[in-house]
């Protein structure tokens, strides 16, 4: 498997964590940052949301978080179509489930990245699908 054409870079959130997550997308060949690679690690856990999230989208990143709890915060829900980000949200399970999931659903996962419409998404055992706040 390689990262498919059609897909963003992504960017994983500090929920996703530093080493397994990102560990096993890239040996399925993804391309992706973590924030702790892109903020350093002592710095990570106090990079506001905001900021990263406005980041990623300077960079025209998808963003893979498993914190789906910033849709009720309203400085960080508002962030996500400000910074014209794609937000995919895993559901919480163990990480190797949790990326088998992601990979099964990449082709709508993709799909979601290149909505015109932005907002958060979920990959479930059903597919992606987009999140109502």
């Amino acid at each position: 498997m390689s990262h498919p054409d059609a897909l963003s870079e992504l960017f994983l959130g500090r929920s996703l964590g530093r080493i397994q997550v990102p560990r096993f997308l890239r040996a399925a060949g993804l391309r992706l940052t973590t924030l702790a690679e892109r903020y350093g690690v002592l710095a990570d856990e106090s990079v506001s949301d905001v900021t990263w999230v406005s980041d990623a989208g300077d960079r025209r990143e998808a963003v893979l978080m498993k914190d789906a709890r910033v849709r009720y915060n309203p400085a960080e829900k508002q962030a996500l179509p400000d910074s014209r980000v794609r937000a995919l949200c895993p559901p919480s399970m163990a990480p190797a489930i949790m990326v088998q999931l992601q990979l099964d659903h990449l082709g709508g996962i993709t799909y979601a990245c290149q909505e015109h419409e932005l907002g958060m998404f979920v990959a479930t055992r059903g597919g992606a699908r987009r999140m109502v706040a």
